[in-house]
């Protein structure tokens, strides 16, 4: 497993959505060395993991999807704070979630139970008391770990001292949910998806399929039209004939996304992604707190909130709703780049920058 740690939770993890989930284990790495005040939570996103930055190898088929910012000398200092990395709570990647053995022996699969946001950040709160970390000195997130960031903060102000929030919103939006719907559909449809059971067949009999197709439709929306039409156009992919009627071929573009989704179902779990994606669609770090000011109202860290101008998943106006609201905050950091949604893991100089501003 590379060189993950595991902690697996002395007691059951309550969830909000029915009762406790036991024998919960969580993976994570780290870089630096603790010394009481410099702990730094790095909190990845949908299909990321807990190798934030490192070579591939035993464990971690894909080198550290931030491996141009965390690291001895770079922006987020290896030599000055002490990192950690959790795979989240739904997770394929050491932490519990539906393909790990349950109680009884058997895959969680179906029987995993519906977890959120919320239940994730409790499972990373058990973890930093297990490290004996009672306050980190910052909490980073972009996507989905901007969503775990942000309930960090409101949920545990005392606990976070500064905040990073990277092309995340407050709330997922029904055009979110909207992109996220036919990625579900395209995995439960899957004839190999059994109901979510499926994980003790043969290797290769998974929902394989599904996957792809979700991967396709989510890398789409990752990236920029204007990229797209700029790397690709209408080229067909070399050796392919699009316009063949007894065999057509693909367009660039295709193959492109066709890579992508290969990519993915070769280290990613159907179910992981499910259950991950549901989670994202019920964030709402309003729900229960009164209004979206009153949430965010709770914040006391110091806080920086950058997107991207092209992001057209996770738009810049969800950033400026973060930075308005959070006193603790100033104007959105603005991240000018063509990658759109993405831009948060490819921007290294830009993000060089914004992280100067937290952490000093």
């Amino acid at each position: 497993m590379g060189g993950r740690h595991f902690v697996t939770l002395p007691d059951p993890l309550p969830l909000e959505a029915g009762p406790a989930l036991p024998d919960v284990t969580v993976a994570y790495e780290t870089w630096g060395e603790f010394r009481g005040d410099n702990a730094v939570l790095v909190l990845h996103a949908l299909t990321g993991d807990s190798h934030v930055t490192g070579p591939a190898g035993l464990g971690h088929p894909t080198p550290g999807w931030w491996d141009g910012v965390v690291g001895p000398g770079l922006a987020i200092d290896t030599d000055r704070w002490f990192v950690v990395a959790p795979n989240v709570l739904g997770g394929c990647q050491g932490t519990t979630g539906p393909a790990s053995t349950a109680p009884d022996g058997r895959p969680w699969g179906s029987r995993f139970p519906v977890t959120s946001v919320r239940d994730q950040v409790a499972l990373e709160v058990r973890l930093s008391d297990q490290l004996g970390i009672g306050r980190w000195a910052a909490v980073l997130g972009g996507s989905m770990g901007g969503m775990r960031a942000v309930e960090w903060a409101v949920t545990h102000p005392d606990r976070v001292e500064r905040l990073l929030l990277l092309a995340c919103s407050a709330s997922a939006s029904a055009d979110q949910i909207g992109w996220a719907s036919p990625q579900l559909a395209a995995i439960r449809e899957d004839p190999h998806w059994c109901g979510g059971d499926y994980h003790d067949r043969p290797r290769g009999e998974g929902p394989h399929v599904g996957l792809g197709v979700a991967r396709r439709i989510a890398h789409s929306t990752y990236r920029t039209a204007e990229e797209l039409d700029t790397r690709f156009g209408r080229r067909p992919q070399p050796g392919e004939d699009p316009y063949d009627a007894s065999s057509p071929g693909r367009f660039a573009v295709e193959s492109y996304l066709d890579h992508h989704a290969e990519k993915l179902v070769h280290r990613f779990d159907a179910g992981s992604y499910v259950a991950l994606t549901a989670a994202m669609n019920g964030h709402d770090v309003s729900r229960g707190r009164g209004s979206m000011a009153d949430a965010l109202g709770r914040i006391t860290a110091h806080t920086v909130v950058a997107g991207s101008t092209s992001d057209r998943l996770y738009p810049l106006h969800q950033q400026e709703e973060l930075a308005e609201l959070i006193t603790t905050s100033g104007p959105v950091e603005r991240i000018e780049s063509p990658y759109g949604h993405d831009s948060f893991l490819i921007e290294v100089k830009r993000l060089a920058e914004i992280l100067e501003k937290l952490l000093g």
